[in-house]
Order: C-alpha cells, then structure tokens, then sequence
C-alpha cells in the first residue's frame, strides 16, 4: 500500500493546523523569539521543517499547561531556570482549584436552599436556613449580603440572630417596620434639629434593647458563642481578606442619608452606647448592632 504524499517542508496554515494553533500565534512566535524563523521558498512564504514542527509542538503543550511565554522561552535556554516558574504555576493552579471547590459548594448550597440565602456563607446559611417561609425577608438578604463584605461571615451571623428574633417574635418584627417607615421619614424636608429626631432615637434605642434581650433568651447569643470560639481556635488558619479591607469598604458603600437622617442615626449610636454602659459598666450588654442597609446603617 503506498504512503500519502509526505512535504519535505509544510507552509504556515498547514503547521498551524497540525499543532493545533493559529498562523498568527506562529507569527507572535517567530517575533519574540520563541520559534526561530524558517525558510522560505521560491515564492517567499516560509517553510516548517521537522524540527520547525517538533519546537511549535513543544511550544503549544507547554502553553497549553499554563507556563508563560516568557517562561516557556526561559526553559528552552536553561531547562533548571523554570523549576521557579513552574512552582509558582502550581501554587496558581491550585489557588483556581480552590476557587472553583469553592464555587461548587456555593452553587450546591443555592440548590440545597433553593433561595438566594444559599449565597451566602455557610455560617450564615447554617443559621437562618430553617426559619419558616417567608420568614427572611429580600432587604433581610441584601442586608446580610452587604453585612458579610463589610465584617466577614462572623459580622453577619452576628446579625442573622437579629433576623431570627424578628422571624419569629411578630410584635418585634411589627415595631421594626414602623421604625423603619419613620426612618425613611427623615428626608430633606426634615431639619436636623426637629425633636421628632431625639424621639425616634429613643424609639429605636428602645427596640434594639427588646431585640438584645429577646436574642438573649432564645439562647441564640450562647450558640453564637460556641461558633466563635470554634472560629477562634481555626483562626490562625483563615484568611482576613474580609476583615481587613472592611474600613476601605465601609467608605465605598453610599447610603443616601439626608442631615437630619445622619443626625438621627448619631444619637441611635449615642443612646445604644449610654445603655450599655449602664448596663455593665464595659459596654457589654449594648444591644445588638442593626442591619447595615439603606434606612437602617449600622
């Protein structure tokens, strides 16, 4: 049976087909140095031979398992000059692996839940996943949402317990919404020296307090607990990327709050801040942080 026709030399589409590329890539070869220029035939165009092919092929499975061009260039001059390219491509390869882990389980857990809340971290999905429908409300979600790129998941299970109590205790929940309307409220219309503003303060003081004692009682503030110390035991091994850049995100996040709104939110702060000091002495029995959302800052 005779052989095929077999070319002594292969033009340019013909070696970028064979390996699997692209005759431009080849061209970006041939102009940083990586592939030495072939010759040309009669008609100018070049020519690939058989080592011309067998550099493109070990070119393209190098690229192909991630290394840089730059290094790939490097490893053809001193094959021991890439062992620090290619630790530094494991360490990337499995910070992916890592990443995409990491994606499957948020996507496992959105499916599990069958509600954004599976978006959020496990920490935060583990506490609120079992409140009756209709429980959690949207602007709870975005509240948390925002909670956990503020403060990290710890910040925001912090929070969950607020949304447990308010789930479940409907006077609470009634009393958060009135406050909350009130709060909206307090547009530019309203001066910033209206007495409504102290009023409302003290409302609000009021509620977080009944809030406070009501997450107490359930016992949610001792399951918190035991969660942080878990955390804090496993702390050495996390990373803060959350944490640390909390201050910088805290000042990139808008909430449109008119003069008399951020007066109002000052004293919220002032008289949560007096009531616990009252309470202990230390501040240690201030009542729980509100949601960080529009209309209701932390």
């Amino acid at each position: 049976m005779p052989l095929p026709a077999i070319p002594r030399r292969v033009k340019i589409g013909d070696a970028a087909a064979f390996a699997g590329t692209t005759p431009r890539a080849i061209r970006h070869y041939h102009a940083i140095g990586l592939l030495p220029e072939p010759e040309r035939g009669s008609d100018d165009r070049r020519r690939y031979g058989y080592e011309d092919m067998v550099r493109l092929l070990w070119v393209r499975r190098m690229a192909e398992a991630g290394i840089s061009l730059d290094d790939i260039h490097a490893a053809f001059k001193d094959t021991a000059g890439i062992e620090q390219s290619l630790a530094r491509l494991e360490e990337a390869l499995a910070a992916k692996a890592a990443a995409i882990e990491a994606q499957r389980a948020a996507v496992h857990r959105l499916r599990d839940v069958g509600s954004p809340l599976g978006l959020l971290s496990p920490l935060v999905t583990g506490r609120l996943r079992d409140l009756p429908p209709g429980g959690l409300r949207s602007a709870d979600l975005d509240t948390l949402l925002v909670s956990e790129r503020l403060f990290g998941p710890l910040g925001a299970a912090v929070q969950a317990d607020r949304f447990i109590v308010l789930a479940t205790h409907p006077g609470l929940r009634a009393d958060e919404d009135r406050l909350a309307d009130a709060e909206a409220a307090l547009d530019d219309t309203v001066s910033p020296d209206d007495p409504r503003i102290e009023d409302l303060a003290a409302q609000r003081c009021a509620h977080e307090t009944a809030l406070a004692a009501a997450v107490e009682s359930s016992g949610l503030e001792e399951a918190l607990n035991a969660l942080l110390d878990r955390e804090d035991e496993d702390a050495g091994e996390e990373e803060d990327g959350a944490r640390t850049s909390a201050v910088e995100a805290v000042g990139k996040m808008p909430y449109d709050f008119s003069p008399a709104r951020v007066r109002y939110e000052e004293r919220v702060v002032e008289l949560l801040r007096t009531a616990g000091q009252d309470g202990d002495g230390d501040g240690g029995s201030t009542p729980s942080a509100r949601p960080a959302e529009p209309g209701q800052r932390r």
